[in-house]
């Protein structure tokens, strides 16, 4: 199969530009396979790309798109894997050789391998993330529900760099489906969890999936005010979770949380954007600020674990399915501010 023909694919080729075109099929190099795509998730990295026209680590137009993705294996080539296996791929690997996987943390490796091509019918997959990254999906468990596996895994290590436990306050800012897997899982540990975001149904839905207690923040009210008020004995939150990257939320994370607290600012902001901090109250009450940046190879597997072990139900955050050809129109919806959360790519849907 590989190496001859076309194939349909999404091309990005700059701002809001997005087109599906005819292209060859890739030819995969040793240890790669090409994957025929049975699921590609959309998601608010790939609609930062569509917004800006490109990512700077990531991918540079004209380049295939995408990177949440589910299939089976179509062509295994020198991999040993088996031909029509059911698999979910990541969208990076580690080289394990830097000094950042040497000290454990392979998500910062100075050689991160990412790949992009899942708004695709066939998509070659590099034997780096083959052999790293690309997992067996366990029986009971679809394609698109398996495609989650890599948002998942950048939540989870969220979870645990932010010292989420049983018992705590935290606030989630961002009712995306980023900030909901944080409320989902947050309140799996015990936590009490106030969601807030600017959209009321937004803010039911993460209510509806576990949040202690919901709030919409408007423009009339200071957020880090709504935050505190809506926390036990109106101290403020434990714990922050910035998950709306935007600079005044991060500032009103920043002065919400209590004394002691940790503020985790997840979501990534442009470059260039710079926040206030009280520099007095950073050091007089020990106030912690972290970020949590991608996934690891053991994320990614303890996610696909809590996908399939039914922790989570992944269809809760898949608000729609479309075929390829459908997905400009659905990345201009997103761009609007669509109402839905994320939508399955189906390349061999006529949908």
């Amino acid at each position: 199969m590989s190496g001859a023909g076309t194939m349909k694919a999404a091309v990005l080729y700059g701002k809001e530009d997005v087109r599906i075109e005819q292209v060859p099929i890739p030819d995969p190099r040793p240890g790669d396979i090409l994957l025929r795509v049975e699921a590609a998730l959309t998601c608010g990295t790939d609609l930062k790309v569509f917004r800006r026209g490109y990512h700077a680590r990531m991918i540079v137009p004209p380049a295939l798109f995408g990177h949440e993705v589910a299939g089976t294996v179509a062509d295994p080539g020198t991999s040993g894997l088996s031909a029509g296996a059911r698999v979910v791929v990541a969208n990076s690997a580690p080289c394990g050789q830097c000094e950042y996987c040497g000290r454990g943390k392979p998500n910062l490796c100075d050689d991160l391998l990412f790949w992009n091509g899942a708004y695709a019918e066939l998509a070659r997959i590099p034997a780096r993330i083959v052999s790293q990254n690309l997992l067996p999906i366990p029986d009971g468990v679809s394609f698109r529900q398996a495609a989650l596996t890599e948002p998942l895994a950048c939540v989870l290590r969220g979870i645990e760099e932010s010292g989420i436990r049983a018992g705590c306050s935290v606030a989630v800012i961002g009712t995306g489906p980023i900030g909901l897997m944080f409320v989902a899982l947050a309140r799996q540990r015990g936590a009490q969890v106030v969601a807030a975001g600017r959209r009321a149904e937004a803010v039911d839905k993460a209510v509806a999936m576990g949040a202690t207690s919901g709030v919409v923040l408007t423009e009339e009210e200071d957020p880090a005010e709504t935050l505190r008020r809506a926390s036990p004995g109106g101290h403020g939150p434990e714990i922050v979770i910035e998950a709306s990257g935007r600079p005044e939320t991060a500032e009103a994370a920043l002065r919400a949380v209590r004394k002691g607290g940790v503020v985790n600012l997840f979501a990534g902001c442009p470059a260039g954007t710079r926040i206030a901090v009280d520099a007095q109250r950073l050091h007089y009450q020990e106030l912690t600020i972290t970020s949590t940046f991608h996934h690891t190879p053991d994320s990614v597997r303890a996610a696909l674990r809590v996908i399939a072990e039914g922790r989570l139900d992944a269809d809760e955050f898949i608000t729609g399915e479309a075929g390829l050809e459908r997905l400009p129109d659905v990345l201009r919806a997103m761009a609007l501010g669509s109402q839905g959360m994320k939508t399955a790519i189906v390349p061999r849907s006529g949908a």
